[in-house]
C-alpha cells in the first residue's frame, strides 16, 4: 500500500483561514478565538518579520498541518543564525501519519541551508506525546524554557 500524497509548501495569505482552522483543531487556540480578518491583515507583518509558514496538504488540497519557522540573525556563535520553530499544528485526523515529521524535516532543511547552528522549539511540559515525538526526531532536551506573560493574546 502506498502512502497518500502529502505536499509541504510555503503558505500564502490565502491560506490564513486554513492555518487558523489547524491552530484551533490542534488545540493551540480555542475554537472561535481567532479573528480571520485580523489574522489576514497581520500576514504581511508576520512575513516581514521573517517568518516562513509551511502548510502540509493532502493530494486533494486538504490542510493537514502547519508550522512557523524563524531564522534569527545573531552576533554570537560567529554570527551563525539560529532557527526557531513555533506553532506546530497537525489536524487530529492526520496525527500519527507523518505530517509533523515532514514539517519538522522541512524546517530542519531550511535552517541548515541558512547556516543555522541550531533549531530550537519549546513544548508545554504536560505534552508528553509531543516530547516523545521530538525525541524521536533527534531533538535533545536542553536547558529550561522560561516564559513571562505579557498581556497579549493568550
Amino acid at each position: 500500500m502506498t502512502d497518500p500524497v502529502i505536499t509541504v509548501r510555503d503558505a500564502t495569505a490565502r491560506d490564513v483561514p486554513n492555518l487558523l482552522m489547524l491552530y484551533e483543531t490542534s488545540g493551540i487556540d480555542r475554537p472561535g478565538e481567532n479573528d480571520p480578518e485580523r489574522a489576514a491583515a497581520h500576514w504581511s507583518a508576520l512575513r516581514k518579520a521573517g517568518a516562513h509558514v509551511f502548510i502540509a496538504e493532502s493530494g486533494d488540497g486538504q490542510p493537514l498541518g502547519t508550522l512557523t519557522l524563524f531564522i534569527l540573525p545573531l552576533l554570537a556563535h560567529a554570527t551563525a543564525p539560529a532557527a526557531l520553530v513555533e506553532d506546530v499544528a497537525v489536524h487530529p485526523a492526520a496525527q500519527g501519519k507523518g505530517i509533523g515529521r515532514r514539517l519538522i524535516h522541512e524546517a530542519m532543511e531550511r535552517a541548515s541551508a541558512a547556516g543555522c547552528y541550531k533549531l530550537a522549539l519549546s513544548s508545554n511540559e504536560k505534552r508528553e506525546a509531543a516530547h516523545a515525538f521530538y525525541d524521536n526526531l533527534g531533538f535533545q532536551r536542553h536547558g529550561f524554557s522560561f516564559v513571562v506573560p505579557l498581556g497579549g493574546a493568550r
